[in-house]
């Protein structure tokens, strides 16, 4: 059923009338996401896709049902938009833009936690639901169903794994793209946390990279609760104080190395793979232990 979200989900898209909102709008139609309403200030009374449009969130609520929103809204104002939806009670925002202000999403983390809300991203290509759902920008034609969670600060490293798993016959769960700025509403450890409670996942992949300490955190988690996780991390070669790709992907004081990551990760009993190729062959033999184990405890 999706730790986040599912086919069920009724879905606000906001900036559904910008250029990139209209057309990640008519894929994740496509998909199968059930998107309800969208919202662009002063273009209400409008449709896109035959989705009626609304100037604020408070309207969208008071005429439709709506439990996720889904967040294509530009950089300066996009933690306004942020901040609305979460206020006027959405409990899932997935958001997608890049470039929001760091001292902007201070205050949206602050407002996600007095709401109780759960917020993907910024700077992330969303949540798929393999064969129910998705918002976001993720390509649907990678993913198939399967029992393999998938939890990135990369998108484009998420893409080449998922693919890679659908290619040897390996389907996803829920694949969750965190997001690659320095201040994230979404925590690795959140998220492995939902995963270990949810029926559908049997083994975890974290695609982590440089910067910041989630990765060690997640591996604290992993210690702890010892859960199935395959980890690659990104940047292995990047010097410090130079940003590889995403803003928060940068190695500052010392700390935020992938040899770090690595080191604790692996001390937690993750399995460590260096390539695309290594991660799946990974997923494939924890799950292969996960079936013999479950054969085992039916036969006894």
């Amino acid at each position: 059923m999706g730790i986040l979200v599912n086919k069920d989900t009724k879905v606000l898209v906001q900036g559904i009338t910008g250029k990139e909102g209209r057309f990640h709008t008519e894929r994740m139609l496509e998909y199968g996401t059930r998107i309800v309403a969208g919202v662009t200030p002063g273009r209400g009374g409008t449709s896109i896709c035959g989705i009626p449009v609304y100037d604020t969130v408070l309207e969208a609520r008071t005429s439709t049902e709506i439990d996720a929103s889904v967040v294509f809204v530009p950089p300066p104002v996009a933690a306004d938009a942020l901040m609305e939806a979460m206020l006027e009670g959405v409990r899932m925002v997935a958001c997608i833009t890049e470039g929001i202000p760091v001292k902007d999403m201070v205050k949206v983390r602050k407002v996600a936690v007095d709401c109780n809300a759960t917020l993907i991203g910024p700077n992330c290509p969303g949540v798929v639901t393999a064969g129910e759902t998705k918002l976001g920008i993720m390509p649907a034609s990678l993913f198939s169903t399967g029992a393999t969670g998938v939890v990135s600060r990369s998108g484009t490293l998420t893409y080449l794994i998922v693919e890679a798993l659908t290619a040897a016959g390996i389907g996803q769960s829920t694949c969750v793209g965190i997001g690659g700025d320095p201040i994230v509403g979404t925590s690795f450890t959140h998220m492995l946390s939902l995963f270990r409670d949810d029926p559908a996942t049997e083994v975890v992949v974290l695609i982590g990279e440089i910067g910041g300490t989630q990765e060690e955190e997640a591996a604290e988690y992993i210690s702890e609760h010892g859960l199935p996780v395959v980890a690659y991390i990104a940047g292995k070669t990047a010097p410090p104080g130079r940003r590889m790709g995403h803003a928060g992907a940068i190695i500052s004081g010392g700390k935020g190395t992938a040899e770090a990551k690595i080191k604790a990760l692996s001390a937690a009993g993750a399995s460590m793979a260096s390539t695309v190729s290594e991660t799946v062959e990974m997923v494939k033999n924890l799950l292969s232990g996960s079936s013999v184990a479950a054969m085992s405890q039916q036969g006894a």
